[in-house]
């Protein structure tokens, strides 16, 4: 597991879920001086029983460490965001013992939808999220807030080449899928209880060429209505969902 770079994350769920599940990274928390909110006389205790400094400031202190994000009266200085890398992410897979459902994510570079795909990811289970290096919105304070606290606790991994990394999860035994409007098959026939991938295109361009090409086959989620695309952390859902009903027998 690697660091990233230090940063400020804001609102009320991003930071009690940075101090929950990853207070060694907070370095402090800044709260609004004379904020009556409870939730956050809660974050303030659980900063000051890990021994985290948090200091009394002004709404426009608050503001200028936000950076434009909504901060609802609390942010906190992250040291580094964990990561993951390829090999810890072979070494989940195998754990899963012929059960790791992973999203992967060829280029998702808006923030919201990146943490609205890792809430939803989270939620259903997953075993881990693979984004590339250098076409991925960062796990940033947006999408930290955005995500609910997700991004906090599900194994995140950024690859320097995602198509060497499918192949390396396809040596694994997991199949990849990767969604796509043109698609011939439909998502929900495909068997989805085993080790799984679903992969993802990023707004407008859809799966990369070299993407597709490293997957074990393509689907498309099947629309009725007048309309030729989902937005990609609606899709995310959808696919996620599919798979939690295959995989728990619901009807």
């Amino acid at each position: 597991m690697s660091k990233g770079t230090g940063h400020w994350v804001a609102g009320i769920n991003a930071v009690a879920a940075a101090l929950a599940h990853d207070a060694a990274h907070v370095r402090e928390v800044l709260v609004e001086a004379g904020a009556k909110n409870p939730r956050l006389a809660e974050i303030e205790r659980a900063a000051r029983d890990a021994g985290i400094a948090v200091r009394k400031v002004n709404v426009q202190v608050l503001e200028g460490a936000a950076g434009g994000v909504r901060h609802q009266g609390v942010v906190a200085r992250y040291e580094a965001a964990r990561t993951w890398d390829e090999g810890e992410l072979l070494e989940l897979i195998e754990a899963a013992a012929g059960r790791a459902l992973l999203l992967v994510l060829d280029g998702v570079q808006d923030p919201h939808n990146l943490g609205a795909c890792l809430r939803s990811a989270a939620a259903a289970g997953v075993t881990a999220v693979v984004i590339p290096k250098d076409r991925s919105a960062p796990v940033n304070a947006t999408v930290r807030k955005t995500s609910a606290g997700a991004a906090d606790r599900l194994p995140v991994v950024r690859v320097t080449n995602l198509a060497r990394t499918l192949r390396a999860i396809r040596d694994l035994g997991v199949w990849a899928y990767g969604l796509a409007g043109e698609a011939q098959g439909s998502l929900y026939s495909l068997d989805l209880t085993g080790n799984v991938a679903l992969v993802l295109g990023g707004e407008g361009e859809g799966l990369r060429r070299l993407t597709r090409e490293h997957c074990d086959g393509l689907a498309r989620i099947p629309m009725p209505g007048d309309m030729e695309s989902l937005n990609v952390s609606v899709a995310a859902g959808v696919a996620l969902f599919e798979a939690v009903r295959q995989r728990t027998g619901a009807c």
